[in-house]
């Protein structure tokens, strides 16, 4: 994967507690480097798009995104987070916004690499049922994938370009990049 932009390096991301859990930290830094490069691709007049009268426009799926992962960290996973009202930066601008998540994310980074087994798969409360932390952590991820991707639709209809973030986009090419989009790209063993 080549991307245009990496706001936490490879080098720069923890070593957890057991090799096991390694792949979660790295999944929540390269989770951190997708959304700073989407959120890099709005100007700032785009924070009052929305394509349609009930959907949200840019900046509130923004500011969902940093207000809920600080619930998910603090309530549901038990990290110690900043006060909810610290959450948003002063300045409301896509590079602030993308600015003040790498910052909470690097502490989180932090703090997740420290965890260990009995941590990650203790039962917590998630609003109306128990899941393992473990289980929280990927709904995380999952709920932060659905929003980037959200937000990659607004940017290809306000015809921006939409960075690569799992492989090569119609605007993000490299050599090498194999893209399946034919049967028998997908056919390879």
């Amino acid at each position: 994967m080549k991307y245009q932009d990496v706001a936490i390096k490879d080098d720069e991301v923890p070593k957890a507690s057991s090799p096991i859990f390694q792949h979660i930290v790295k999944t929540y830094a390269s989770e951190a480097n997708k959304l700073h490069s989407v959120w890099h691709e709005f100007a700032d007049d785009d924070l009052a798009f929305k394509p349609h009268p009930r959907a949200s426009t840019v900046g509130q799926i923004i500011e969902h995104e940093l207000l809920s992962e600080r619930r998910f960290f603090a309530e549901f996973l038990g990290l110690p987070e900043v006060p909810a009202d610290e959450v948003l930066p002063q300045t409301r601008t896509p590079q602030s916004f993308a600015a003040r998540m790498v910052e909470l994310s690097r502490e989180r980074l932090k703090f997740l690499a420290q965890q260990d087994e009995e941590w990650w798969l203790t039962v917590v409360p998630f609003f109306d049922v128990e899941r393992e932390r473990i289980w929280v952590f990927w709904r995380r991820v999952l709920h932060t994938a659905h929003h980037r991707a959200q937000l990659g639709v607004y940017l290809r209809m306000l015809d921006k370009s939409v960075p690569s973030v799992y492989g090569p986009t119609a605007d993000v090419r490299w050599e090498g990049s194999d893209p399946t989009t034919s049967v028998a790209a997908a056919s390879r063993k």
